[in-house]
């Protein structure tokens, strides 16, 4: 299994990377950051999933509570005032670890081979790792991030959540050269948590099925929502899950309506058909345009998630909750 660190803010949808991660990779530690809720509350929400789903030895290592620039945004709105509002559940038993998330980031991929960094919040702590050691951008296998979108956002028209909250870290990580795989809400919006998929989840009848029922049950009460984190997760466990073009993305910091955009450059994707309309057999390629030209842009530097198979997202979600108590 591939040896990961959970880089996360939950947060519901978080709570399910979290619960597929813990599964189906080496889950080497969970380390959290000021995103969906204050850092208190998003730690112990991640010890909280954790105790759940009976992996207590995960450790948790809180990181930076905001960002360093900005305030913090959270989103209480979606996810409720501790952040994982709707199931009662007790406080855990454990406490985080002391040693600070960005510590605990830049020592393990330093000493320990392929490593892979997930990303489902904020990116304040990895661009923090980044800055304290930049060789971890050659030494991590990848980062596989949950955030930005190629052609909207969500919490603005232009910026999705966890890039708008600390865009200078977001600019910091994808200028740093690391290899990114970006899951964003062009992706994650083929994701959504319908009462089918819910009930399909709670029928499981375990601990765990129950525990996550709950989760979706308050999550989706607004309406339109979608699964977005743990789509980063799968795609690390199962590949041929999501389809990728490989494209240039940029973060956008000073726009007065874009600001925290990724600006995705699409000019030269081929295909003439609308993401929605391409069969999941359907390969996307970036057709590198003659050099000269006016129009040629810079080369790819993100792999950019454009097609989910939702069933089998679905159905991978419900075989590892199956696994759990």
């Amino acid at each position: 299994m591939r040896k990961v660190i959970l880089d996360c803010d939950p947060g519901h949808d978080d709570a399910f990377a979290i619960m597929l991660a813990a599964q189906n990779l080496d889950l080497l530690g969970v380390t959290t950051v000021g995103g969906n809720g204050y850092l208190e509350n998003v730690t112990r929400n991640a010890l909280v999933v954790l105790e759940k789903i009976g992996r207590t030895d995960v450790p948790v290592y809180p990181g930076h509570a905001g960002p360093s620039t900005t305030p913090l945004v959270i989103a209480d709105n979606v996810h409720g005032k501790s952040g994982l509002d709707g199931p009662v559940v007790t406080p855990p038993i454990r406490k985080p670890e002391t040693k600070h998330a960005v510590d605990f980031i830049v020592e393990t991929v330093m000493s320990t081979e392929h490593v892979t960094l997930v990303a489902t919040g904020p990116l304040t702590n990895i661009a923090a790792a980044i800055n304290r050691e930049p060789k971890i951008a050659e030494k991590a296998d990848a980062l596989y991030i949950m955030g930005g979108g190629a052609y909207a956002g969500n919490w603005t028209p232009a910026a999705e959540f966890n890039i708008y909250v600390d865009a200078e870290a977001a600019y910091k990580v994808f200028h740093s050269g690391i290899p990114i795989y970006m899951v964003g809400v062009n992706l994650t919006r083929q994701c959504p948590v319908t009462p089918e998929f819910i009930e399909r989840i709670r029928s499981i009848g375990n601990t765990t099925g129950v525990f996550a029922a709950e989760l979706l049950d308050f999550f989706s009460k607004g309406g339109d929502v979608h699964l977005h984190d743990p789509c980063a997760v799968a795609w690390i466990i199962e590949p041929d899950i999501i389809k990728e073009a490989f494209l240039h993305v940029d973060i956008e910091l000073n726009g007065t309506l874009t600001r925290g955009m990724t600006v995705t450059d699409l000019r030269f994707l081929q295909t003439d058909k609308p993401e929605a309309d391409i069969d999941l057999t359907s390969t996307y390629k970036w057709n590198d345009p003659p050099v000269g030209s006016p129009f040629r842009g810079k080369e790819p530097n993100v792999h950019v998630g454009m097609r989910l198979n939702y069933p089998r997202f679905c159905d991978l979600v419900v075989e590892t909750l199956e696994k759990y108590k």
